[in-house]
C-alpha cells in the first residue's frame, strides 16, 4: 500500500504539475508562452505523462483511474509486478491518483499564481484546471471520452504484449496523438482523476474572477473515461 501511494501520488503530481502548467503557459495573460496553441498543449500534455511515468515505474505508473479499472477488465492477475489486482490495492491506485491530480494542480497555481490573479476570464482560469467541451451536448460530449479513453488504455494494454523499446517515450506520444486528433470537442480529459482533481482544487483556492467549477458537467470527464477504460480491457483479452 505505501509503494502503491507514494509512486502514484509522486508520478500523478508531477503528470499534473506539468500538464496543468501547459495549459496555463498558453492561456493565462502575460506569460511566456501566451498564444502557444493546441499543438503546444497536445504536446505538453505527452510530455507530462512521459515524465510522470518515469516517476511511477515501480507500480506500473497507471496514473490514471481509466488505467487502473481498464487493467482490471483485461483479466490481468497483477496491477504491476508484485502488485496483485485486489480490492485493497484497486482502492488505494484510485485514492493515490485523486490525491497526486490535487497536488499537481496546486502546484500549477503556485508556480502562475501572478497570472491568475490578473486574468479576468473566468473560462480561461477553469480551462487551465479542468476541461470542457467546445460545443456542450452531454451525450456527445460522454461518447468523445469513451472513445478517446478506449484508445489510451486499449493502445497501452497492447503495449505490454508487444516488444518495443521506447518504454514511457511510447504512452506520451500516444496522448499527442490523442490530443491532436481526438482533444477537439472535450480537451480530451481521457482521466477521471485529472480532470475531478484539479477542479477540486479549482472551487478551494482563492482566485479572484474564477467563476464557478461547472459541476454539471463534471460527470462527462469521469464517467467517459471510466467506461472508455473498462470496454479497452475487455476488448484487450482477444488480442493475445
Amino acid at each position: 500500500m505505501g509503494t502503491i501511494f507514494l509512486y502514484e501520488i509522486a508520478g500523478t503530481a508531477v503528470l499534473m504539475l506539468l500538464g496543468v502548467g501547459v495549459v496555463a503557459n498558453v492561456v493565462l495573460g502575460k506569460t511566456k508562452g501566451n498564444g502557444g496553441g493546441w499543438l503546444l498543449i497536445s504536446f505538453g500534455w505527452g510530455l507530462a505523462v512521459f515524465a510522470g511515468v518515469f516517476v511511477a515505474y515501480k507500480t506500473g505508473a497507471h496514473l490514471n483511474p481509466a488505467v487502473t479499472f481498464g487493467i482490471w477488465a483485461s483479466g490481468a492477475d497483477e496491477y504491476a509486478p508484485g502488485i496483485a489486482v485486489t480490492f485493497g490495492h484497486t482502492i488505494a491506485y484510485l485514492a493515490a491518483e485523486m490525491i497526486g491530480a490535487m497536488l499537481g494542480a496546486f502546484l500549477a497555481w503556485a508556480v502562475y499564481k501572478k497570472h491568475y490573479d490578473e486574468e479576468k476570464d473566468a473560462g480561461n482560469i477553469l480551462g487551465t484546471f479542468s476541461t470542457g467541451p467546445e460545443l456542450r451536448s452531454y451525450g456527445w460530449n460522454f461518447v468523445t471520452e469513451v472513445v478517446a479513453t478506449f484508445v489510451l488504455v486499449f493502445v497501452i494494454l497492447l503495449f505490454g504484449k508487444t516488444p518495443h523499446e521506447l518504454g514511457p517515450l511510447a504512452v506520451g506520444l500516444l496522448v499527442v496523438a490523442i490530443g491532436a486528433s481526438l482533444g477537439g470537442p472535450t480537451g480530451y480529459a481521457i482521466n477521471p482523476a485529472r480532470d475531478l482533481g484539479p477542479r477540486v482544487i479549482h472551487a478551494l483556492l482563492p482566485i479572484p474572477n474564477k467563476g464557478g467549477s461547472d459541476w454539471a458537467y463534471s460527470w462527462v470527464p469521469i464517467a467517459g473515461p471510466l467506461v472508455g477504460g473498462v470496454v479497452a480491457g475487455l476488448a484487450s483479452q482477444a488480442f493475445v
